[in-house]
């Protein structure tokens, strides 16, 4: 078991917490380490957390305090506190900031009427907790979205490589085929999230955010090109062993994706500026050609029965479809950035 980095931030920043309230004389500080519990994935959604939970907690002690003026401090009137703060916290579309505002909530309302500068000192404790769960995860091993998903398209492209050499020859036992599969999919979950990441992080200079934003499409479209590959694995598995006389086609297919997935691969290496300038490595359009021929016409003579085939091969070519416009993609990123560079030199 690895302790992450998340998990490490958490343990700093409410140490960091209950240190700050310590030096700032709080009385307690359990608001202020609650509050320190909040380290997020990225600087931009931790931000944006602390925003949120600067808004709902103040509009929190508002309320808790204008409910004790008018019903008094009884459970009902906590309880239904409770409520409108939970309705509006999910009408604006705050739903993170829901168990901490109803902390400050309960604490103010159980305060025997303190009032407004014991709401304050609270609100002060909620603010100390947040601002050392933002400066931990700014300052300590903070989060480098676009490298973390580049890792994930590594290592989603080495699951994916091994299942589709193996699709055709079908050598892998079931039980490793299923683990190996199981974990294909959840890589791919992860990448999905790890994008969302990338994508809501912000760059204030303009040359940054023209980069980032092709970044972000070479991103989406690696996304795609393994979520094809992906989907090349399920129609062999659905398609190619129920159809007639399968074995007949067993090197064709077997080669096209060899083909593909070792395109797949030295895309990455050109990315990574592994590859020698000018190398060509795309397979031949022609041979893709001739199986699509050759698929058209086994089919023709038998459409009931043969096509479990043809979906085999739509799968073959969609999946090159996207490699070749993944390729392109990543020369004109290359192309641009190197543009940039030189700009920046001059």
């Amino acid at each position: 078991m690895t302790i992450g980095a998340r998990v490490l931030k958490t343990g700093l920043a409410v140490a960091l917490a209950i240190y700050l309230s310590e030096l700032f004389g709080f009385p307690s500080p359990i608001i202020s380490s609650i509050a320190a519990i909040s380290i997020q994935p990225s600087i931009s959604r931790s931000w944006q957390n602390t925003v949120d939970q600067l808004q709902t907690n103040v509009l929190g002690a508002i309320l808790g305090l204008a409910a004790i003026k008018l019903f008094g401090q009884t459970a009902i009137s906590v309880g239904l506190v409770c409520i409108i703060v939970i309705m509006i916290c999910i009408k604006l579309r705050m739903e993170a900031t829901i168990a901490l505002t109803l902390v400050t909530v309960v604490v103010i309302m159980e305060s025997d009427g303190q009032g407004w500068w014991f709401a304050a000192e609270r609100f002060f404790q909620v603010l100390t907790g947040m601002g050392a769960a933002f400066a931990v995860n700014l300052l300590i091993f903070p989060p480098r979205p676009r490298k973390q998903f580049n890792d994930q398209v590594h290592e989603a492209f080495d699951e994916l490589s091994l299942l589709l050499r193996m699709a055709i020859s079908n050598e892998l036992k079931e039980d490793v085929h299923r683990k190996e599969k199981e974990k294909l999919v959840g890589t791919l979950r992860k990448l999905e999230e790890r994008y969302t990441l990338f994508e809501e992080e912000r760059s204030l200079l303009p040359s940054r955010r023209q980069a980032r934003a092709r970044q972000l499409l070479i991103s989406k479209q690696h996304i795609k090109a393994l979520q094809q590959g992906a989907d090349l694995l399920e129609a062999v598995e659905e398609h190619y062993f129920a159809a007639p006389e399968a074995g007949k086609w067993a090197k064709q297919f077997d080669d096209q994706i060899e083909d593909l997935t070792k395109y797949h691969e030295q895309i990455l290496l050109k990315l990574e500026g592994k590859l020698k300038n000018g190398a060509s490595f795309e397979p031949p359009e022609e041979r893709e050609a001739r199986l699509a021929m050759q698929l058209t016409e086994y089919l023709i003579q038998d459409p009931d029965e043969r096509k479990r085939l043809v979906f085999v091969g739509s799968a073959v070519f969609e999946y090159a479809f996207h490699l070749r416009r993944l390729e392109r993609l990543a020369d004109q990123v290359m192309q641009r950035d190197a543009e940039g560079a030189e700009r920046g030199a001059d």
